[in-house]
């Protein structure tokens, strides 16, 4: 499969060349695959904020401790989990799916009452661990694709999530910064470059059971 030589190629780049750009196509091409990922229900509970703003990208730098990949990669994708999951958000999932498909709305009412039933047994902090969760499915995926287009990528947890979502206004919106992924071509100079990728052997990963 050309994907494992993909992910081979791939590592977490620190040092990006900030005089590449990622390709509008590529762009939208990154973006139809993350919306494409799989989640729980198929809710998708989480937006993604795509910084390109060089203001907001040093204000958002300051807050994850000068980390450069915030204003030298390409493109910097942020991922956003939902904060409340009320039964609106499943409503407008069923009326989509039903016009996607060509469904009764109607006919879904005891999948969406089970759906809704769930929602409604999780605390506050319970729907923001799994709507969280659903973002790192989608960083997944985007890693994954980037890499099919030779695109270098670099996962970032680090930074100030509480100052993320001021700087972005995002609890206004019943939003929370989850994670963010630096996007763009890797310098020649970044030390990670020669490092080899270290995994554990296959055997040590699994067991069947």
């Amino acid at each position: 499969m050309k994907i494992i030589d993909n992910l081979k190629w791939r590592y977490a780049t620190k040092k990006f060349d900030n005089t590449k750009k990622i390709d509008n196509k590529s762009v939208e091409l990154l973006k139809e695959a993350v919306n494409l990922t799989a989640t729980s229900y198929g809710l998708q509970p989480y937006k993604v904020l795509i910084i390109q703003n060089p203001e907001i990208r040093e204000k958002l730098k300051a807050a994850a401790w000068g980390q450069p990949q915030l204003t030298d990669a390409s493109h910097l994708f942020l991922f956003c989990n939902f904060t409340e999951m009320g039964p609106d958000k499943v409503d407008n999932y069923l009326e989509l799916r039903a016009k996607i498909n060509n469904l009764n709305v109607a006919d879904s009412a005891d999948y969406g009452n089970m759906m809704k039933g769930h929602m409604a047994s999780l605390n506050e902090e319970q729907v923001k661990t799994w709507t969280s969760k659903q973002t790192y499915i989608a960083l997944g995926t985007l890693m994954a694709a980037a890499s099919e287009l030779g695109i270098d990528s670099g996962p970032m947890e680090g930074f100030d999530k509480e100052s993320f979502d001021n700087i972005l206004g995002l609890k206004e919106r019943g939003l929370t910064a989850s994670v963010m992924c630096a996007l763009g071509y890797r310098s020649e100079d970044d030390p990670f470059l020669a490092f080899k990728k270290v995994r554990k052997p296959l055997e040590e990963m699994y067991e069947i059971v």
